[in-house]
């Protein structure tokens, strides 16, 4: 018997984000589902291997693309390839524009001690997943630029095995300087590209990116 106790991660039921307006590919009506989806009743946390191959969930997934724009006014996204050592195996050695991961209960516990004593009742969600979003930027790459933050949408992707467990919410943030560098190993080949460069490469690149990237600078 395994004593390793598997990761629970936050998931939202299926049935809810059909029932908020399903969607394929990409939304930019963010107030219209992240409310909804982080400050509901129906956020539960699941364990992880069971909701890879669960459609009836969505894992809400935090994806950040990083933005630079030179002095000649040339806009650049930090893009790499994912190492075989990277979490999601079926996007290995897939290139990507996104950093980003699953919100656990690990998560939820950080935020619950980050709380005033007299709010540790409360059930905050939306604080749950800033703290996901946050210790995985930690966890892979070193950003040392001052940037800025905002959520520009959403993806759905139902035509892929991955696309079909996982709803990720884009957050666009635009950095002072180029610079950005891994801390995982498996991030592979991490630097600014011109968007103009990236377009006509974006058949290498895992589906979510090619989204944003089409949706965003297309």
């Amino acid at each position: 018997m395994s004593l390793v106790v598997e990761e629970q991660i936050l998931v939202v039921p299926t049935a809810l984000f059909h029932d908020l307006g399903y969607f394929q590919g990409f939304s930019a009506d963010v107030d219209r589902y992240l409310p909804r989806l982080l400050e509901g009743d129906q956020v539960e946390y699941r364990p992880r291997g069971e909701m890879e191959e669960d459609p009836s969930f969505k894992q809400l997934i935090p994806y950040m693309l990083f933005r630079w724009t030179d002095d000649d006014g040339t806009t650049h996204l930090f893009e790499y390839l994912r190492g075989s050592g990277q979490g999601e195996r079926r996007l290995h050695t897939k290139r990507s524009v996104g950093i980003g991961g699953h919100i656990s209960t690990l998560d939820a516990k950080v935020a619950l001690s980050l709380r005033e004593t007299d709010h540790l009742a409360e059930r905050d969600d939306y604080t749950v997943y800033r703290e996901g979003m946050r210790r995985e930027l930690e966890e892979e790459v070193a950003i040392e630029t001052p940037y800025t933050e905002k959520i520009a949408g959403l993806i759905n992707d139902d035509d892929t095995p991955v696309g079909r467990v996982h709803l990720g919410v884009v957050h666009l943030c635009d950095v002072e300087r180029p610079s950005i560098r891994p801390r995982e190993a498996d991030i592979l080949d991490g630097q600014f590209r011109p968007v103009r460069e990236i377009l006509p490469r974006l058949g290498e690149f895992e589906s979510w990116s090619e989204i944003a990237v089409r949706a965003l600078f297309g």
